[in-house]
């Protein structure tokens, strides 16, 4: 999946302070994340943003475990 993400998440300078976003969108990964910490179901994402698919949340997650294995395997 990790290969899958890069498809899907999107970074430019003047969106959203250059933090990564969903396929180009305003919508950031960071904001997918604290909505499935806060307990929402893939579902309810999706109903709030009807723009985003189940691909998009799960490219979220990846680009997460992604990053977090880059960071603690920098630190090693």
């Amino acid at each position: 999946m990790s290969a899958h993400y890069r498809d899907l998440i999107t970074q430019e300078p003047g969106k959203r302070g250059g933090r990564p976003c969903i396929r180009g969108m305003r919508i950031a990964v960071s904001d997918i994340l604290g909505w499935l910490a806060v307990g929402m179901t893939h579902a309810e994402i999706i109903a709030d943003y009807p723009e985003l698919t189940e691909a998009d949340i799960r490219a979220a997650l990846a680009y997460a475990a992604d990053r977090e294995r880059r960071i603690v395997t920098a630190s090693a």
